[in-house]
């Protein structure tokens, strides 16, 4: 078991990560990790081989992120209280400027879409891994990467102004 629980403790980064791309606040993201760990840890039997852990915890995240979305009535505080992401450096001030319009772009994207791209861009897993963690399949992936690339893009060139989400 101690093996086990090192194996998890060098996932927390990427979790973390991940978690707060999603959420965008550090404290709701913490609690999103603490939770996936938390099943982990209850699940470790259930793990086939050693191989598979980084996609496990994934799949574990993302199933508690939609149970907790289906369970709530899109609370204004879930997405609304941002936090700052932790950067070793201050950036400069066009890089912060370039880094807010990213995060604005992806504030735009359809959950679906923003997911995948997180996934694959951010985290590097690859389309079948995406399309296992999120039960759907790799078409899928591969349309919804490809869509919010491209709405990314277009956002990021000034082309494209879309609406953001509503938040009910």
């Amino acid at each position: 078991m101690p093996a086990a629980v090192s194996k998890l403790e060098e996932n927390i980064p990427s979790l973390r990560r991940y978690a707060r791309s999603l959420l965008r606040n550090v404290a709701d993201a913490d609690d999103l990790v603490q939770d996936c760990l938390v099943r982990a840890l209850d699940r470790m039997d259930t793990l086939r081989t050693e191989g598979d852990l980084r996609p496990w915890l994934f799949t574990i995240m993302h199933n508690v992120f939609v149970n907790r979305w289906r369970r709530m009535t899109l609370s204004a505080r879930f997405f609304s209280n941002r936090g700052d992401a932790d950067v070793a450096v201050a950036p400069s001030q066009e890089d912060k400027l370039q880094f807010q319009d990213v995060l604005r772009a992806l504030d735009t994207l359809p959950e679906e879409q923003r997911e995948v791209l997180l996934l694959v861009a951010v985290e590097g897993f690859q389309y079948g891994e995406v399309a296992r963690m999120l039960d759907v399949p790799i078409g899928t992936v591969m349309s919804r990467l490809s869509r919010g690339r491209d709405k990314m893009g277009h956002f990021m060139q000034g082309r494209e102004r879309p609406m953001l989400r509503r938040v009910k």
